[in-house]
């Protein structure tokens, strides 16, 4: 199966946000909705990628080596099948930013709007709420960061900072 430019640069996106969702490539793509997303993906990469056992997207090892990118994540050297803690990852530099101010693993854990807060405070930047959530979001998702429940979801760092590395991409 031969692919288009576009969808290289797609599957492309796939393979570093990976492991992602919808709502992530949606933002990523401009487009309209998830049902947008994934309908694109059965048409057009269908054979190159799959949705995990938490249904997030991956890439499958054909699609990474049909594109020149590194993948979002790498796995740590005790869990060859990355379901565990990464030993790097690759993340957008407002991920990479948060992931240097959120509360470590013995820390309580924080709020969004505290990680904003940390983020103004260490980096001066002021990045919209919700971009933020997002951020801690997709670092959840990757295995690096955990949700605690109290009255607000908070969170915190879900490995020491220095067991991965983090790399960041445009």
């Amino acid at each position: 199966m031969s692919l288009t430019d576009e969808e290289l640069d797609r599957l492309a996106d796939v393979v570093r946000l990976q492991p992602t969702k919808n709502a992530e490539l949606q933002a990523a793509w401009g487009m309209d909705s998830g049902s947008e997303v994934h309908g694109y993906l059965e048409s057009n990469l269908k054979d190159y990628y799959f949705r995990d056992d938490n249904s997030l997207i991956r890439a499958t090892a054909e699609a990474a080596d049909l594109v020149d990118v590194e993948p979002g994540i790498e796995a740590g050297g005790d869990d060859p099948d990355g379901n565990g803690v990464p030993s790097v990852i690759r993340v957008p530099e407002l991920e990479a930013r948060v992931f240097a101010v959120v509360a470590g693993p013995d820390e309580r854990s924080e709020s969004v709007v505290s990680v904003l807060n940390g983020l103004r405070e260490e980096f001066d930047l002021d990045p919209d709420v919700e971009d933020v959530r997002k951020a801690l979001q997709s670092l959840r998702r990757k295995n690096v960061v955990e949700v605690v429940y109290r009255t607000v979801p908070t969170f915190r760092l879900a490995v020491e900072r220095d067991a991965v590395e983090v790399e960041i991409v445009d």
